[in-house]
C-alpha cells in the first residue's frame, strides 16, 4: 500500500524501531533526525529519549534521569538537541553526547505569573539569528523569544482566535525567511509571525495541526494534524497531497491515534510519532 500521491508518494516501513528486550514504549509525542539520520524519538516512558539509525537499529537512551513529560523535540545544526519539556514547564539543551547544556524555566514550577514562561510549554525552535523561540501553549497562550545564551528578550500573544491570538500555541518552527509559524491547534490554522511578533498570515481550515517540518532543500511543508492525518503543502499553501483522516485504523502506514510530531531526513522519509495510542512511530519511505 503506497500514501501520498505523485512524487510524494510514500510506503511506509511495518515494524521499523527496535526497543532492547522488555522496553516498552508510551505515547510519542515527538521525533527529529541529526545531521548523520540518526532518528531521535523522545516518547512518554521509562526511557523517554530514544537514538536510533535510519534503518530503526537502536543505538542510544539519554535523560532517563532528567526528561519526564516529552512533548516537543527540536534539533539544531550542531546536532544540539532541546526537548521541550510540558508538564515540567521547561526546555532542555542537551549536547550531541546526552550532556546537558542549559535548562530554560524552572523545573517542576509554573511561572507565578499569567503570561510569563513557562506554563506547560510545547516546543522550541531556532532562528538564522541563534534566537530560540518557544511556544507555550497549554497554560499560557504566548509565544517567548530568546537570546541563543537563554535570556528573555520578549514575548507575545493572547487568549483568543484573532490574529496574534491563540487557543492552544502548540508547536514552533521558523522557514528560510526566518518567518514564525505556530500552530494554534484548537483554531484549526497556523499564523505566521515575523522575529519582532508581527503578525504576517495564516492558514486556516486545517485539521488541529501539530507539528510543522520543512523541507530544508525545497519549498515544502509537513504537518502532521490531531485529527488523524499528515498533509503536505507548498510553502505559499498550496496543498501536494495528504493520507489518513477517515478513520482510526491499526493498519501501517494509517493512524490510530493523533499524529503530533513529524520530522525528515536527508533521504525524504518521514517519521511520525502519535499520541492518545501507546507505541505508535511510523516511517514513511519515499517512493
Amino acid at each position: 500500500m503506497t500514501f501520498g500521491s505523485g512524487d510524494y508518494t510514500y510506503k511506509v516501513a511495518e515494524g521499523w524501531g527496535t526497543l532492547p528486550e522488555g522496553w516498552t514504549w508510551g505515547w510519542i509525542p515527538a521525533v527529529a533526525c541529526d545531521s548523520q539520520d540518526r532518528v531521535y524519538v523522545y516518547s512518554r516512558s521509562e526511557h523517554p529519549l530514544v537514538i536510533f539509525d535510519r534503518e530503526g537499529n537502536f543505538l542510544a537512551s539519554w535523560g532517563d534521569d532528567i526528561l519526564e513529560d516529552a512533548h516537543g523535540i527540536y534539533i539544531d545544526a550542531e546536532d544540539d538537541v532541546y526537548c521541550t519539556e510540558r508538564n515540567t514547564h521547561c526546555v532542555r539543551k542537551l549536547n550531541p553526547n546526552g550532556e546537558l547544556l542549559m535548562t530554560l524555566g524552572v523545573p517542576g514550577q509554573p511561572a507565578p505569573k499569567d503570561g510569563d514562561p513557562f506554563n506547560l510549554p510545547t516546543d522550541l525552535a531556532i532562528a538564522s539569528t541563534g534566537e530560540l523561540f518557544v511556544s507555550d501553549g497549554y497554560g499560557n497562550s504566548r509565544v517567548h523569544k530568546y537570546s541563543p545564551d537563554g535570556d528573555l528578550l520578549m514575548s507575545w500573544g493572547e487568549s483568543g482566535s484573532g490574529p496574534g491570538q491563540f487557543q492552544l500555541s502548540h508547536c514552533v518552527r521558523i522557514d528560510k525567511h526566518d518567518r514564525v509559524w505556530i500552530c494554534d491547534r484548537e483554531n484549526n490554522r497556523i499564523q505566521i509571525f515575523d522575529t519582532e511578533g508581527h503578525f504576517l498570515s495564516e492558514w486556516t481550515d486545517l485539521r488541529r495541526p501539530d507539528t510543522v517540518y520543512f523541507d530544508p532543500n525545497d519549498d515544502v511543508v509537513y504537518l502532521a494534524e490531531a485529527e488523524g492525518q499528515v498533509s503536505i503543502y507548498t510553502l505559499d499553501g498550496k496543498q501536494i497531497t495528504n493520507w489518513g483522516g477517515a478513520k482510526k485504523s491499526r493498519v501501517p502506514g494509517e493512524f490510530l491515534g493523533a499524529p503530533h510530531g513529524i520530522w525528515m531526513d536527508s533521504h525524504g522519509d518521514l517519521y511520525v510519532g502519535e499520541v492518545a495510542v501507546e507505541g505508535r512511530l511510523q516511517k514513511f519511505i519515499r517512493q
